[in-house]
């Protein structure tokens, strides 16, 4: 383990000679993402040129803007309505650029994560008060999201990594997990927690109205349409590549992510 300012590339590139795969897995903040996203791939770039390694990175659905593909794939066009959409494509382009340079690069997207620890949607809105025996959902209950348990999404991440020298120079893959309506999810919840639970929607409006002063709900609302709008991730070009495509079924998956929350036992 080194610790090191991931914004330095020599520091970040010196850290990293010797090494076959580089992962970009740093994600700031939304209020940050102005300000760090592309500097952080940047650093990523570095690290894997100067390691003559494969550079892993974990692609969202950010890229993809208002009204959403209904079913998105490799090929689905990407006209990103959020400036975090556009920061997204940006720093893909990067990604594309640094390929042509002879950077293998290998982009694995999914959906909004859950498992593994705290960082998520899961946790910080949907059951930040289940101790309080609370769901809090962001959207609609009858419309498909996409969701990816980490674990599943790290065991395809690896797989593809193991295969890198016969994928092209750039190749991207998406990864289909849980495509489930919000009504399914809390209902799995639920069944995790062996208790009724009171269900909530989440309160844009009132997000919305802070938007022009709080510059966390300035960000919020820009992608609420992920939560109005059906979509799904096809793994089918994954599938092919890998075989069988880690799926955790979605009660197994969403026991143990309440469980590294502690919050059942």
């Amino acid at each position: 383990m080194v610790e090191i300012d991931a914004l330095d590339h020599a520091a970040v590139g010196k850290a990293a000679r010797g090494v076959d795969v580089v992962l970009h897995a740093l994600n700031p903040p939304y209020t940050d993402w102005a300000r760090l996203a592309l500097p952080l791939a940047y650093s990523a770039v570095a690290a894997a040129e100067t390691a003559g390694a494969t550079l892993l990175f974990p692609g969202n659905l950010y890229n993809y803007g208002s009204p959403l593909p209904p079913v998105i794939d490799e090929n689905t066009p990407m006209r990103p309505s959020s400036r975090k959409g556009q920061l997204r494509v940006a720093i893909e382009d990067r990604l594309m650029e640094a390929a042509e340079r002879g950077v293998r690069t290998i982009i694995l997207r999914a959906g909004d994560f859950y498992g593994g620890g705290p960082g998520s949607w899961f946790d910080l809105v949907l059951v930040k008060e289940i101790g309080r025996r609370r769901i809090t959902y962001p959207g609609p209950l009858e419309v498909t999201h996409e969701w990816a348990y980490l674990p599943d999404f790290a065991s395809a991440l690896l797989r593809l990594a193991s295969v890198r020298e016969a994928l092209p120079p750039f190749a991207s893959f998406g990864f289909s997990g849980h495509a489930v309506t919000g009504r399914e999810l809390t209902a799995a919840i639920t069944r995790a927690m062996q208790a009724s639970l009171e269900n909530k929607r989440m309160t844009w409006w009132l997000i919305h109205a802070l938007r022009p002063i709080v510059p966390l709900c300035r960000e919020l609302s820009e992608i609420a349409y992920f939560w109005n709008e059906p979509h799904s991730v096809d793994g089918s070009k994954l599938k092919a590549t890998i075989g069988d495509i880690p799926g955790t079924p979605l009660d197994v998956a969403v026991a143990r992510a309440l469980e590294d929350l502690r919050a059942i036992a």
